[in-house]
């Protein structure tokens, strides 16, 4: 008879997140090899979403679609999230994720924003419109040049 024992290191929340991740990854390695997997994914993770972070993430995956062809929908995290090379570049945050007032925008070290000693990785956002999605084009073909 085994014992299922539980950690006192880690809370209720951060085990079902790792269960969550270890499930991920064995979608992400699908992902990997089929991007429509990865866009099925990704558009399922925005649909479990609430408003007002659903409509922005969908406005995202778009604008990312059209901006940065080149990079390959997966989730990360369960967050909606963009790859080159198999590589998260970007990834949207929903602002329920972690029950903070505002979803993000967010970059990895795999994307090419250096600017000097210090530049920002990551945007708060709370609607977008014309001009935050100008922004945004920019910033994604910056970070994949």
């Amino acid at each position: 008879m085994a014992v299922k024992k539980t950690s006192a290191a880690f809370s209720e929340f951060e085990r079902a997140a790792m269960r969550d991740r270890a499930k991920e990854l064995a979608a992400e390695a699908r992902s990997n090899k089929n991007k429509a997997q990865g866009e099925n994914d990704v558009l399922a993770a925005i649909a479990k979403m609430s408003e007002p972070d659903r409509s922005m993430a969908k406005r995202i995956h778009a604008l990312i679609k059209k901006s940065a062809p080149s990079l390959s929908p997966k989730t990360w995290y369960g967050m909606p999230a963009y790859a080159k090379d198999d590589k998260v570049v970007c990834f949207f945050q929903a602002a329920t994720k972690f029950k903070t007032r505002y979803a993000s925008l967010g970059f990895s070290d795999t994307a090419k924003l250096d600017a000097g000693a210090m530049w920002p990785v990551a945007f708060a956002l709370k609607k977008l419109t014309a001009t935050e999605e100008a922004r945004i084009a920019a910033l994604l073909k910056k970070a994949i040049s």
